[in-house]
């Protein structure tokens, strides 16, 4: 009954994690999202490789997408292609390069755009200046980092100076995982950037620890390996382990290391998984930095120790998450099973597989709410601050565009204030043509009436003349025509006498 309750805690969840019933185990109640998938904690000596119902090999649990944690991925592109650009520049001499180099190296840098068009869409970055190649040739275009990029490269700098206490500790964890105490160096420097490790981490961070590391052979060698220089004798917690001891301290009660299982959202396990999980539920946790050489790669017990071995890994990660290739290169150090990309679908409440971009990526599920980290690695500041430096910069471009804009809107209402005051202008013109015009018209008219005021007193006193002279000869006329007449009746009077 006690194996049953755990089973159903396994898969008794709340609010964000899911419900799984099955119809022969009746659901108990759970009070914490935390689900135990292990009993107590024992000695390596007293677990025996065992059996029971199916194989390991055999087991197939249908891969699921959960939409959610692919979310995690697509979170992420943005920020990891401007990093991707940012070191490719960085590795440059006296860290510039023409713009046209650049462009030439879209394809090596998976860009999908123009670099032009990168620049554009994410501004704050680089510095564009003009320079030339060599002494005689054209001055072209070249790319240096901007003011704010180099400020916050100081930033990280000293982020990873206050945290080298905990890369130390990363890189003795991994070194105490594997078989010989001793991992390639080659490898080391391919997940440098998972575990947060400076890029010149074998030159700068490894030299100063020479009580706890030591590098066999010359690095950048091939072969060159960094190993322990006494490993402990103590076997230290892992990460599971540690938050078992925690809760112990807390609630008083026996340390009991157990996973936590989020199964996604809709997923039930099939009868035949049922009853392995139940069986690989009784058996004890095995710690990763335990020495697994005689375990049988095919035992459960070689599983149960593989499940905590790459949780542990990706514990350590940064961001809780690796690439399924990267971490098969680590087989033969940490002693996986070639089969063990299986492992993240036979365990889909522990794990999640992501195939975005192309690439399997293992993610942890309980450091992610949702798409959100909240088991968080005191380096995931460093992503955060270079997140705000792109905002800064997306919100400057957009100031300025606005500025730009406004000027723009500015200096068109000008122009149009310009050509109305010349129209207006112009209207005056017509208007004061058109008065002066008027005013001639007027002085003119007033003129030709004061000429015409002056001139006709002289008119009338000459028509008065000529009237009086016109009255004058026609009294004259009168007179004479009067005078010819009494002379013509004096004539007839003195010829009728005469008669």
């Amino acid at each position: 009954m006690a194996v049953k309750q755990i089973l159903c805690r396994t898969f008794a969840t709340k609010s964000t994690f899911n419900r799984c019933r099955s119809p022969k185990l009746p659901m108990a109640a759970s009070e914490t999202s935390k689900t135990q998938l292990s009993g107590p904690a024992m000695n390596w000596s007293a677990i025996q490789t065992c059996s029971q119902g199916p194989s390991v090999s055999s087991l197939k649990v249908k891969w699921r997408k959960d939409k959610r944690m692919d979310d995690v991925m697509d979170n992420d592109k943005r920020w990891k292609l401007c990093i991707k650009v940012v070191r490719e520049i960085l590795k440059e001499p006296g860290q510039v390069i023409p713009l046209r180099y650049m462009e030439k190296r879209r394809e090596r840098l998976r860009l999908p755009v123009k670099v032009t068009t990168f620049l554009k869409k994410n501004p704050g970055l680089f510095d564009i200046y003009m320079d030339r190649i060599k002494p005689k040739t054209q001055p072209v275009k070249f790319l240096r980092p901007s003011d704010r990029l180099a400020c916050f490269l100081e930033e990280e700098k000293k982020i990873k100076e206050d945290n080298e206490f905990l890369l130390v500790d990363k890189l003795k964890r991994l070194l105490m995982m594997s078989n010989d105490k001793r991992i390639s160096a080659e490898k080391l420097i391919h997940v440098k950037r998972d575990f947060g490790f400076p890029d010149d981490f074998m030159s700068s961070l490894v030299p100063r620890y020479t009580n706890l590391f030591r590098v066999v052979g010359t690095p950048g060698d091939n072969p060159s390996y960094l190993e322990l220089v006494s490993p402990d004798a103590t076997v230290p917690l892992s990460n599971i382990e540690r938050r078992a001891h925690e809760e112990s301290r807390k609630n008083g009660s026996p340390p009991n290391p157990a996973f936590v299982v989020r199964l996604p959202p809709g997923m039930r396990l099939k009868k035949e998984m049922m009853e392995w999980t139940r069986n690989w539920m009784e058996r004890p946790y095995i710690s990763p930095y335990l020495d697994a050489r005689h375990v049988d790669q095919a035992s459960a017990e070689m599983e149960k120790r593989t499940v905590a071995v790459i949780h542990e890994i990706l514990s350590l990660c940064v961001f809780k998450r690796m690439a399924v290739p990267i971490l098969g290169k680590f087989c033969e150090d940490f002693r996986l099973p070639n089969a063990f990309p299986k492992i993240f679908t036979r365990h889909p409440g522990i794990f999640y597989l992501s195939l975005k971009g192309g690439v399997k990526t293992a993610i942890l599920r309980e450091a992610y709410d949702n798409a959100e980290l909240i088991d968080r690695d005191p380096l995931v500041v460093i992503k955060e601050k270079f997140c705000q430096l792109l905002k800064e910069g997306y919100e400057e471009q957009i100031k300025k565009e606005q500025m730009r804009k406004a000027a723009i809107l500015q200096e068109m209402q000008l122009a149009a204030i310009r050509n109305k005051d010349i129209g207006v202008i112009s209207d005056e013109n017509e208007n004061v043509t058109t008065d002066d015009n008027a005013r001639d018209e007027c002085s003119s008219a007033e003129e030709g009436f004061e000429e015409q005021a002056e001139e006709e007193p002289l008119k009338k006193t000459e028509m008065l003349k000529e009237m009086q002279l016109a009255a004058t000869r026609n009294r004259d006329a009168d007179t004479i025509i009067r005078y010819d007449n009494d002379i013509d009746v004096n004539n007839v009077m003195d010829e009728s006498s005469s008669d």
